[in-house]
Order: structure tokens, then sequence, then C-alpha cells
């Protein structure tokens, strides 16, 4: 079985569908991820990939988002400074030289990346994302998504876009395939089906 390298995993949205995908996951953050089902090391990614990341077989990074988030848009017009890791951290994987992939949101630098949201896996989920990767993926047709009103009560067959303090935690946690997750994780986590498809491409 293959071993995959998570760095910023968070709560383990991303790793849960390469685990899906058959990999060996191990997550790599800054913070403790209590909630993290997957073997969790607490660790620096950069410093974390530079020693042991030649041990594995694909790496995936999601580093920090809100330098290019809507969500954290009216912070940056206040002056709040966010890191920018894009640039670095791929530099630091190709020097790593395995398979890799890049994950962040709309508005970030990434080079051709391919671009998924919930409507191509058929879950009512709006978490639009890109993914940079070091191999080819052909782009797969993604039709529109049409997200309800932010602070509106869910109802069942609704599309949910789980930000901030959204309504609906029982069924971002049905529809993105983390039952584990609380609202904080949900607000940042990927749906495993997302890393399932892309992991399934890794070796194609």
């Amino acid at each position: 079985m293959l071993e995959l390298l998570d760095l910023f995993c968070c709560a383990g949205g991303a790793g849960e569908g390469y685990r899906l995908a058959g990999f060996n996951v191990t997550g790599v953050d800054i913070d403790v991820q209590p909630k993290n089902p997957h073997k969790f090391i607490q660790a620096c990614a950069f410093e974390y990939l530079k020693e042991y990341g030649h041990k594995y077989d694909v790496i995936h990074a999601s580093p920090p988002c809100q330098q290019y988030s809507k969500a954290s848009k009216q912070w940056r017009k206040a002056g709040k400074k966010y890191p920018d890791y894009i640039a670095q951290i791929r530099q630091a994987l190709i020097d790593i030289g395995k398979p890799w992939i890049i994950e962040n949101v709309p508005g970030s630098p990434l080079i051709d990346p391919v671009f998924l949201n919930g409507s191509f896996f058929g879950i009512n989920i709006h978490r639009p994302r890109f993914f940079e990767t070091s191999f080819k993926i052909k782009q797969p047709v993604v039709p529109d998504m049409h997200p309800v009103k932010m602070g509106r009560p869910i109802q069942e067959g609704d599309t949910l876009q789980p930000v901030g303090h959204f309504s609906g935690v029982w069924y971002a946690k049905r529809e993105m395939g983390l039952p584990w997750m609380g609202q904080r994780e949900l607000a940042q986590a990927i749906p495993p089906v997302y890393t399932k498809w892309i992991g399934e491409r890794v070796c194609a």
C-alpha cells in the first residue's frame, strides 16, 4: 500500500479521501488535531517535509488559504496579513521529487490546476477547490452550483456553502462525508470525495 503525506492536514478531510483511494495516510500539522482520524504528527509542515518527505510515495499539501479566500477579504482590506505559502511549498515539493498535489481556494496562485466542486460528485455542498498536481489530470466537466443564502435554515435538497458560522452542521457532516467534525472543522474541510478522485489518478 502506498504511503501518503498530508501536509497542513487539519481534521483530516483531505486525508480521508486518500485513505478511501487506498493510501496509508500520515497527517502533519503545526497545531494539535485531536479529531484527525489518521496517523498524526504535530510538526511544521516545511521542516517535516524537508526531513522525511522522501519516505512517502505521494505528498498532498493544503497550505493556509486566508491570503486568497473571499471569506478573509474584509480582514485583508483592514490590513491583516496572512501567510502566502504556495510558491514555497511548491518548490519544496519539487525538490523532494515525489508525486504531489497542492490544494487551495479560488484566486490562489496555483499553476494549471484542476477545478472540483460538489456538483461533480452529486453532493449538495458548494466547496469550490483547485488542485495543482505534478502529474497530468484532465479537467472534468463540473456543473454550476447555486448555494442557498447564508443564514437561511437549511432544508433537505439545498446546496450548502459551509463557511463561517453556517447553519445545518448535521447536513454538512452528512453531505461532506465527515461525521467526526464539528462546525469549525467543516468550515475548512475538503469533502473526501475530492481527494479520493484525485488519489485514484495519481498512478493512472
